[in-house]
């Protein structure tokens, strides 16, 4: 799990103080009272308001957090899993833009998914995917593989989150597609993607599976 936020040093872009977030009355009342539609309007205006160039930066360091965090159990997943993928999402809505990662892994050999929207009330499906290939926008607007080449569920997913908490409980869209992907047996690795920013309190519901870690710029 993440650590304390830093304060950037030298001439790294300042993140916007806590006091100017336009965001904050508005996060604070939806952890008060604990209102997950309003926690989701609080969490995507406050990661609006991260100035780009510092957005860029924070990728960079997350893609490379992605990736040692791969070298490290690359082997344990290769051994148990022989030619399994690795599951990975497509950028949306200001979520950490992680594709330079993906590249690397891919030249590294690494076997890569999308995941893909099959029914509207199911669990995701995966489709293999290799960075440059042609990608369409499904009815929900994500890219997806031109080609669908479905897979089974992969043993290791990268997962965006809207938010999270401590426990590692994840605030998502409120489609509830990973909670249905991750509940069946075995469950898969799982690791969160989020800006440090996106860290606050609430209480998980009865249905959420939490994720075994959360990566961040931090």
């Amino acid at each position: 799990m993440t650590g304390e936020p830093r304060i950037p040093r030298g001439t790294e872009p300042q993140p916007p103080k806590v006091e100017d977030d336009v965001s904050l009355q508005q996060l604070t009342q939806a952890l008060m009272t604990q209102d997950k539609s309003a926690l989701r309007s609080a969490l995507k205006a406050r990661r609006r308001a991260i100035d780009p160039a510092l957005k860029a930066a924070w990728d960079e360091r997350i893609g490379a957090r992605v990736l040692a965090w791969w070298r490290e159990h690359a082997q344990a997943f290769s051994s148990a899993h022989p030619g399994a993928q690795l599951a990975v999402y497509w950028p949306l809505a200001g979520e950490p833009d992680l594709l330079p990662a993906y590249a690397e892994l891919a030249r590294q050999g690494v076997r890569l998914a999308l995941p893909v929207v099959l029914e509207r009330h199911a669990a995701l499906g995966f489709a293999e995917w290799m960075p440059g290939e042609a990608t369409v926008s499904d009815r929900l607007g994500v890219a997806v593989p031109a080609s669908l080449r479905l897979v089974e569920r992969p043993p290791a997913l990268l997962i965006p989150c809207l938010g999270f908490n401590a426990l590692g409980y994840r605030v998502g869209y409120g489609g509830g597609f990973y909670d249905r992907t991750l509940a069946p047996e075995p469950r898969p690795a799982t690791v969160g993607i989020a800006y440090t920013c996106q860290l606050v309190e609430f209480d998980g519901d009865a249905h959420d599976v939490p994720l075994d870690r959360v990566i961040t710029e931090e």
